[in-house]
């Protein structure tokens, strides 16, 4: 079974940054595309950035210019670098493969307040 850890959330003010980490068990992570997502109290969960085994990314409307998803092979991790940090981007933000999705991890807490 894979295993996905995710690590690197917090409080930020609006406009601030934060970097989240998703470590990857096994040695399957270069073969498969990567995503982040997150869920909101009371909404679904959504697919935030993605990247391909290429390096090619995509992004929802919502978090395109602000985050920037990156990928590691190395080192079995994918990152998700967030600025420009709004409070509707407060969430648990989790990571999996879109194309393929395993058990979820426990995700780590995105708040943004003032």
């Amino acid at each position: 079974q894979v295993q996905l850890v995710e690590s690197g959330g917090g409080l930020v003010q609006p406009g601030g940054s934060l970097r989240l980490s998703c470590a990857v068990s096994g040695s399957i992570f270069s073969f498969y595309a990567m995503g982040w997502y997150r869920q909101a109290p009371g909404k679904q969960r959504e697919l935030v950035a993605s990247i391909t085994t290429g390096g090619t990314t995509n992004y929802a409307d919502s978090v395109k210019g602000r985050f920037t998803i990156s990928r590691d092979n190395a080192k079995n991790t994918v990152y998700l670098q967030m600025n420009s940090l709004k409070p509707e981007d407060a969430a648990v933000y989790c990571c999996n493969f879109p194309n393929y999705i395993r058990n979820w991890g426990q995700g780590t807490q995105v708040t943004v307040s003032s």
